[in-house]
Order: C-alpha cells, then structure tokens, then sequence
C-alpha cells in the first residue's frame, strides 16, 4: 500500500482504536504531532513506533520543530533560538552564521530522529519584512539573497541528520499582516514584486535540491483568486513548470481560517489536490476524518507516491546512542551559545 494524501492529527499522546482503524485507511499517509501529543522523550518514542507499525510502507511522522516560538518537543530537547537570531549574526559574521545555521539544522534533525521522527516541516523561507506578526523572528532575514544562503547551510545540516528538509511557506508569507490560523490574508502585490524578493530563496533552495515546499494559505489578488495553496496557477504554472520543482508539495493546515474560502473541508482537500498539493494536512477538527475519508475522491499518482516516500527519515539513532555522540553534545553546546537570554531562561 503507498502512502494516502492525507497527513493527520491525533487526539493525545497515545493512539485510540478508533484512530488506529483510521490510520490504516489508503487515503491516510501521516500523522502531524503537536504539544498535546507529547509528555516525554520516551512517550514520544513509543507512539511513533506504533504509528510507524501499523503500515508498510509506514506512514510519515511530522512536526514543527523550527526553535523559538514554535518548537513542540522541548522537554528532552535542546531549546533551539528563534532563527532570526542566525540572521542577526549574519550581519555581523557571514561565515559564522551560515557554520551555526547548519549545526542547528543538524541538531533538530538528529533530536527527533533519535525518538523516530521522519519530518520537521523546516526551514521558514519566508521574509522578515517586519509586517507579519505570525512569521516575524521565525524568517532567517529580511534580505532574500541572505535567508537562501542560510536555509541551504540549514538543510545541508537537516539533510546529514538524516532528515528530509521542507521549504515554507511557498509563494512568501512574510509581507502579509493576517495571521492565516485566524483569517483569510490577503497580498495584493503583482507577480513581478513577488519575483524579485519573495520566491527568490524558494528559487534558490529549488536549485539547491530541496526535497520538499509547503504552501501558503495567502491569496495573492493580482495574480489569482484562490489561496496559493489551492492555486493550480501557482503549484502547476509556476512551481512545477516555471521553477521546475520536484519534491512533494504539502498543504498547511486545511482547518486554519486563511483557507476557509475554499468550503468545507472536504472541498479544501479536493480542491488542494486536484491544484496539486501531493498531501494534504488535517490538524484539528479531527471528527470530520470519518466524513473526509468516505467522501474524498483520489487516484493514485505514482509520481506523488515516490516523492512522498523519500521523506522517510534515515540514519535512525535511539535515544541512548544521541547521549553518547560528541557530535551532539558539541552541536548542543554552540546552539545554545548563540541563544538570547529569553531562550536560555527556559531551560
């Protein structure tokens, strides 16, 4: 069985009946964590191993794991800076933030490698432009030509961990004021603008080889009435033939507000799909699975099949063997050198 278009929620930190049975569906092909899903290290570890048995090919096992204000695993964990701060030291030392930025890529991506984790939806390509609240320190760097430079060293470091990197959030969320989980946003620049600031890390981490894009829930109304992610326009026309990407596409979460424009979520799915998302992500309002896998249409593309699974994780470590790793232990060691006091007093 390959693996479904529909990457998933769960209720808590252990798998119900119910979301075993649904698990095994064909349409279903992976699970996304988030802090209710998460006590410890050894709980965490445990409950990907049963998500990853209960298929063949396992499902795929995600998180958002990119430091500062969004990191769902922290107990256990190296707290990682916000990566504005590999921005700031940009600034001042080119060379050293682009070392520091792939020890940090490789440190995430080992950390939850070693409790099974196959993807960290990472690193942010979007600008800090200063106006969007949700993006702000989460962006590498205002200047485009920076944020690539330090998103490649990120990857590169992702990549040695054994870990699948995912560019976001394609076309740029960062000039847009709205918070997509809480409103329908809005960029009303034309494509030429975009072009020229926006789409160049995406354009750039293309050609550098990344394996994978998630898309923004932001319509862009010069250019067309649909959010991007929704947008055969901006997944066939430009991503694919234009820029000519070949990773698997993912849509952010289809439950946010920003994609409320698209209906139900039945027909946010559909309509994901049919513009050319590869999978697509059903976070919360979990009771609507049932209704979603009864009434989503799909066939089977065995292209999106082999993009998906090369997100699998490799290079598994366990968490005994991370311990004893003086690589870890000396890539702890500088990310945290380079942390804000903010960061260092959660520890």
């Amino acid at each position: 069985m390959s693996l479904g278009p529909l990457m998933v929620g769960l209720s808590g930190c252990e798998l119900t009946p119910v979301e075993q049975e649904y698990l095994r569906h064909p349409l279903i092909g992976g699970v996304i964590l988030f802090g209710h899903n998460i006590e410890s290290p050894e709980q965490i570890t445990a409950l990907v191993r049963n998500v990853h048995a209960l298929r063949e090919p396992p499902l795929l096992v995600a998180v958002d794991q990119e430091g500062g204000r969004v990191q769902r695993l922290r107990k256990g964990f190296t707290l990682l800076p916000a990566v504005r701060e590999l921005g700031h030291i940009h600034d001042q030392d080119p060379r050293r933030a682009k070392t520091l930025a792939e020890t940090t890529g490789w440190l995430m991506a080992r950390e939850l490698r070693s409790v099974g984790i196959d993807i960290s939806f990472a690193p942010v390509l979007d600008l800090d432009t200063g106006r969007s609240g949700v993006i702000g320190d989460r962006a590498f760097h205002r200047d485009p030509q920076i944020v690539a430079e330090l998103a490649h060293a990120y990857m590169n470091g992702m990549t040695a961990a054994g870990m699948s990197a995912t560019g976001k959030h394609f076309p740029g969320h960062g000039f847009v004021a709205a918070d997509t989980h809480t409103a329908v946003a809005t960029d009303e620049r034309s494509y030429a603008d975009l072009e020229f600031e926006d789409l160049l890390p995406f354009e750039r981490m293309i050609h550098y080889g990344l394996p994978a894009l998630m898309i923004a829930h932001v319509v862009y109304s010069s250019i067309d009435p649909h959010p991007a992610g929704f947008s055969p326009f901006w997944l066939r026309t430009v991503l694919r033939d234009r820029i000519g990407f070949q990773g698997a596409i993912f849509s952010d979460d289809l439950t946010m507000t920003g994609a409320s424009v698209i209906g139900n979520v039945v027909d946010r799915a559909q309509a994901a799909l049919d513009a050319g998302c590869d999978m697509v992500l059903v976070c919360h309002q979990l009771e609507l699975l049932p209704g979603m896998l009864d009434e989503l249409r799909h066939t089977s593309d065995p292209v999106a099949a082999i993009r998906l699974a090369r997100m699998h994780g490799r290079h598994s470590i366990g968490r005994g063997q991370l311990g004893k790793d003086p690589r870890w232990l000396q890539a702890s060691r500088a990310v945290l050198a380079y942390a804000p006091p903010e960061t260092l007093a959660l520890i």
